[in-house]
């Protein structure tokens, strides 16, 4: 859509520039108030590029408090973030990206994550603090003939600082409630010439959690994250530059925790759904309001990860075009624990899957510089990935009771004093443990190229094309014990952990394309429209395969999952008025997938995680803007929205929701129960033309700033007051919409008030985000099962604080 890019326009005009070295660099800036970003790999006007894109600018996301990639989503409205904890993230646009549950190794993510040029393989490393920042560029729709990993969904660009020839340093100090912290500084110089230059970068926040572990005492979903940042530009020559870049990234939080939302029926025997299995043990929640935020979980919590690389980039200026070569190395390290029963009970007292991912890319480009009537960029990009995996999930004394049946009981009692089913005996269950080694082998390789070609003056055709290679290798081997240490299982302990051991393989070529044809109507007033045709990679199977029909062994015919096909078309239109004051950004899109790559249940009623599967077909359609509007020096407006309509098209053998679940299969044709009755369940459901997970039907951003010209302090500045809010409809938070898990929307607002001085590089402010202490769910679960317990991880409440930054 636009590279409307309201917060960036916003910055430009209301932030002054410091003096010479702290400014935003100027190959950041074009004339006339243009933004210049490097989404075609080429340095251009973000308001020329046919291409529906936003970009906010490193001063923006510090006064928005937007850190990381969650907080970015309030500002981006067809843009999606998700996280129950940083392995289990997915980051989507448009309602697409990543299948909506928990990760599964050995698939790719359709939303192209880019820090510095690198392509970033795994979506939890996305979850580090924004340091140093100069822009965030996020690109809507197929990029992958721009781009050298296939992004089918579109991508989010990073950009850092770069290392300056003259001196500048860079502070930032944010203080607030919750013993909030956090620390930000930067510094650039010249290494005894012209022709080397160094930045260092760092960044610390530190945060109680928002969430009272009442069993433990425990501050639960606290920040507690470093990261530092070093580069070292050489100008080697006036036409050749390198520049290389290490980073590392601690996060040692006490997160990420769901807890008691709400109860829902399921078609499970009454006495085998929540109220009654809480009544057995005689357990309580410790509150069964949410927003109380408390809970009790009797499981250890960690949410440790590392992050970290290094990357070489060498630019070379050949005259009628630039080499580049991008040459990276990164690392991800999680060290998880989580509570995964979700309550105060001994279910499941381990469920953690600590993995260890390795990454090696290489990328050469060239790119023409600057024909007036054609103009290309061409690369070839090398992928290879490595993921090792050690999954573990350990049963407690409370778990024979809850996960077995026990058969007829009494209303209210546990059922257990003369019974002598495996359900009362907690040794049947107690310390079942299953251990599982993971590991996966990715390789990808790409030649891919675009022309801009101007066919007449101001008509110009965009046409690009990808040869793409991927293969992908693995293992998964669960090897189950029971409370003695033997291998040997009862029938009851196999229903509920059971080994498997299996070797999957995929690997496939393709080619896809797109073109894109654009008329300036006018200087100010560009036209375009695109068609894509592109494939997100096929994958393989991580986390478990369902039984087969005999319920003998594990069904390896679901060891992999095709490609999606993806057509794509859009059309929009970028306009801007009265002298540049009023900018206005349209984009309309259509979006076709066939073998949706979703994530589905195997009806095992105690399995915990989920499997891929190929869905018939999905559709995501919808219109969006962005707007932004500067009568004067003294005044900034701006808004964005997005209207999406993303549905299953086909979707014929999904998994049922929980109201549907839980009962014994109706087999022969037999007549299911209806929804939330005890009785017989659908083995499986229909959900053609349900909403996709995760995405609203609108979502908008919107807000401005007012400032005043004032002496303070010594110095001539400008008080200022800015508001940003943002709002989203209802979306579900289950793979198949559910009555319980659906999440009403929300608006939130921030509010900043403060002084800054631009000439002696000053900006003083105080800050309230979720101003009105809205309540709201991030995401909603269900408790494995179903027991028809839902699960909730509240946003954020209320905070507050200051910040006060300088640079010179």
């Amino acid at each position: 859509m636009s590279p409307m890019l309201p917060l960036a326009i916003l910055l430009q005009s209301t932030t002054p520039a410091p003096p010479p070295a702290p400014a935003t660099p100027p190959e950041t800036r074009a004339t006339d108030g243009d933004i210049l970003v490097t989404a075609r790999r080429r340095e251009e006007s973000a308001q020329d590029v046919p291409i529906a894109i936003s970009v906010i600018g490193g001063e923006a996301l510090t006064q928005a408090g937007a850190f990381n990639v969650n907080r970015l989503q309030q500002l981006q409205p067809a843009l999606q973030f998700y996280s129950s904890n940083p392995r289990n993230t997915a980051i989507n646009i448009r309602g697409l990206g990543a299948p909506f549950g928990l990760t599964n190794d050995g698939i790719e993510q359709g939303v192209g994550f880019y820090l510095d040029g690198v392509y970033v393989g795994r979506v939890g490393a996305s979850t580090f603090d924004f340091v140093d920042v100069e822009r965030v560029e996020v690109l809507r729709g197929p990029q992958g003939t721009l781009y050298g990993k296939n992004t089918t969904a579109g991508a989010i660009n990073i950009s850092t600082r770069k290392p300056s020839f003259t001196p500048e340093f860079r502070g930032e100090v944010s203080v607030g409630n919750y013993d909030y912290l956090q620390l930000k500084a930067s510094a650039s110089a010249p290494i005894a010439t012209d022709r080397l230059a160094v930045r260092l970068s760092t960044s610390l926040s530190s945060r109680k959690g928002t969430v009272l572990n009442v069993r433990t005492g425990d501050d639960l979903h606290r920040l507690e994250n470093y990261s530092v940042r070093g580069q070292l530009l050489w100008k080697a020559s006036d036409a050749l530059e390198l520049q290389l870049t290490g980073d590392f990234n601690l996060q040692n939080p006490k997160c990420c925790v769901q807890f008691y939302a709400r109860v829902g029926a399921t078609q499970r025997p009454l006495n085998r759904q929540y109220a009654a299995l809480a009544a057995a043990f005689g357990y309580t929640p410790p509150s069964f309001d949410p927003f109380d935020r408390v809970t009790d979980l009797d499981a250890e919590l960690n949410s440790r990860q590392e992050i970290g690389g290094a990357s070489l980039t060498a630019n070379w200026d050949v005259g009628p075009a630039t080499l580049t070569s991008v040459t990276a190395w990164r690392y991800w390290d999680w060290l998880p624990a989580n509570d995964r029963d979700f309550i105060g009970l001994s279910i499941t007292t381990v469920s953690q899957n600590p993995s260890q991912q390795k990454q090696v890319s290489q990328e050469l480009r060239i790119a023409s510089n600057g024909s007036n009537t054609l103009d290309y960029t061409a690369g070839i990009f090398l992928f290879h990935q490595t993921i090792d995996t050690q999954g573990s999930q350990v049963q407690g004394a409370a778990a024979s009771r809850y996960l077995l049946n026990p058969g007829n009981v009494a209303p209210g009692s546990s059922g257990c004093a003369t019974a002598t089913t495996a359900a009362c005996n907690p040794a049947v269950l107690n310390g079942l443990t299953s251990r599982n080694t993971i590991s996966f082998d990715n390789t990808s390789f790409a030649v891919f190229g675009k022309l801009n070609w101007q066919i007449a003056p101001g008509l110009r055709l965009n046409p690009g094309l990808r040869l793409n290679y991927d293969r992908k290798s693995g293992s998964y081997v669960a090897v189950v014990t029971n409370g003695a240490g033997s291998t040997t299982l009862s029938a009851d302990q196999l229903g509920v952990l059971a080994p498997q051991s299996y070797a999957p393989e995929f690997s496939d070529w393709n080619v896809s394309g797109d073109v894109t044809l654009s008329y300036d109507v006018q200087p100010d007033i560009h036209l375009y429209a695109t068609y894509a045709r592109t494939f997100k990679s096929g994958g393989i199977n991580l986390s478990g395969l369902p039984l087969n029909a005999a319920n003998t062994g594990v069904d390896l015919t679901t060891q992999t999952v095709k490609p999606e096909r993806v057509n794509h078309y859009e059309v929009g239109a970028k306009m801007q008025f009265l002298d540049r004051r009023v900018t206005l950004n349209l984009a309309g899109f259509w979006t076709d997938i066939d073998d949706y790559q979703a994530t589905v249940n195997n009806g095992q009623l105690t399995v915990i995680r989920g499997y891929l599967a190929n869905a018939g077909k999905v559709r995501s359609r919808g219109f969006e803007w962005d707007a932004s509007y500067r009568p004067s020096a003294r005044l900034r407006l701006y808004s964005s929205g997005a209207y999406t309509d993303a549905t299953y098209v086909k979707f014929v053998n999904a998994p049922c929701p929980p109201e549907l679940s839980g009962g014994n299969p109706a087999l022969n044709g037999a007549t299911p129960a209806p929804a939330g009755t005890p009785g017989l369940s659908p083995l499986v459901c229909d959900i053609s033309g349900q909403w996709l997970p995760g995405i609203s039907r609108w979502s908008l951003s919107f807000g401005g700033e007012v400032n005043l010209p004032a002496r303070a302090l010594g110095g001539a500045g400008e008080f200022y007051l800015g508001y940003d809010g943002s709002y989203r409809s209802k979306f579900s938070s289950n793979p198949s919409r559910s009555l319980y898990t659906d999440i009403d929307g929300y608006a939130l607002s921030n509010v900043r008030a403060g002084y800054r001085d631009t000439a002696r590089g000053l900006n003083a402010f105080a800050w309230v985000r979720n101003v009105f202490d809205k309540q709201y769910f991030e995401l909603l679960s269900t408790q494995s099962g179903p027991t028809g317990l839902i699960v909730g991880q509240p946003g954020d409440p209320r905070t507050y604080g200051f910040t006060l930054a300088k640079s010179f």
